[in-house]
């Protein structure tokens, strides 16, 4: 995963890449999902996040909206109000965000429930056309994982829901070699206390709306230390979420900690872009398959580049005809489950 850290102005993001169907990413919010108490959305002021390649030391720079694109959810009860804007919560009647925005399973027609195969595309939102790259060629099952940058993310985020996609907040998190490594502004870090990380989650979580949970960006020292994970994912379990460990650290506590916590909870067993040629991917799509015949389920993540996405729409395209079933994340994670 890229790193990010603040920078200087520059220009927008480039236009989308094209594509077999025509997706629409607004950019402004229709008035009808703005909150009264709300202003209207306003466009960034020159605030921008540097993106900073941890390995290569490469930096991008990217806008980012100085003021909060403003969409509300399409369920108000499940908002409360922070000082940061709107966060989930659980609704007055329990209802929660992890199974009100769930997508519903589409089963294979004649035949028994196959296995299933859970498909995560990370790092969407601070490119369009990435992300309309990603709306455009793959199926709805495929969750999308959006980082809480960028201009109009939740806008993004909007279209990726009306495309039928699940979408997780990919909150950043302190990895071993930080800040030499920066996932971002507000990065959740072992060195500090409580109060000051559930600040900053909250920060994240009011970037956009609509999500059924929370994955991490990097973070292998945070997801390895539990006196600062275990108060984060007891946050999200309190507010109806659920977890994904992306399973880029095999030092992670994820699994232990959402099980003590009742939080619903799954972890990528293939990384499956680790390393980024298609001979790779496909090969990584295949042992995917392997472990849902062997196991009943299984989950992989990968990140929203060009070879990535085209391997995975090409995969998906067969799975059906191979007696897989594509899935959300919310079908193989519904149960907290320790490991």
């Amino acid at each position: 995963m890229p790193a990010v850290a603040e920078g200087s102005p520059r220009s927008a993001d480039a236009p989308a890449m094209p594509g077999s169907k025509q997706i629409q990413i607004p950019a402004q919010v229709p008035a009808q999902f703005q909150p009264a108490t709300q202003p209207p959305a306003q466009p960034a002021n020159g605030k921008t996040v540097t993106i900073i390649d941890g390995s290569t030391g490469k930096r991008q720079e990217v806008p980012i909206a100085a003021t909060r694109d403003a969409r509300a959810p399409l369920e108000q009860k499940l908002l409360e109000v922070s000082r940061h804007g709107p966060i989930p919560r659980v609704g007055p009647d329990g209802a929660r965000p992890s199974e009100v925005y769930a997508r519903p399973i589409k089963p294979i027609q004649g035949k028994k429930d196959g296995p299933r195969v859970a498909v995560v595309i990370g790092g969407l939102g601070i490119s369009a056309a990435a992300t309309k790259q990603a709306m455009t060629k793959l199926p709805g099952p495929v969750t999308f994982a959006f980082t809480p940058y960028g201009v109009d993310v939740e806008g993004m985020v909007t279209a990726a829901r009306a495309e039928g996609h699940e979408v997780l907040l990919q909150a950043p998190m302190e990895p071993f070699d930080y800040p030499d490594n920066d996932p971002g502004p507000q990065t959740l870090l072992t060195t500090l206390s409580i109060d000051q990380n559930t600040d900053r989650l909250q920060w994240l979580m009011s970037r956009f709306q609509g999500y059924v949970g929370i994955t991490n960006q990097m973070g292998a020292r945070f997801t390895s230390t539990e006196a600062a994970l275990a108060p984060v994912l007891k946050e999200a379990a309190r507010r109806g979420l659920i977890y994904i460990d992306d399973g880029s650290s095999p030092r992670s506590l994820a699994g232990q900690i959402a099980g003590a916590n009742n939080l619903p909870f799954a972890k990528a067993e293939i990384v499956l872009d680790a390393v980024q040629t298609t001979a790779h991917i496909d090969r990584a799509l295949g042992r995917l398959e392997a472990l849902a015949r062997e196991h009943g389920s299984a989950v992989g993540v990968a990140s929203a580049l060009p070879d990535s996405i085209e391997r995975i729409a090409q995969w998906a395209k067969g799975a059906e005809a191979r007696g897989i079933v594509l899935v959300p994340i919310t079908a193989v994670a519904m149960k907290p489950k320790s490991s």
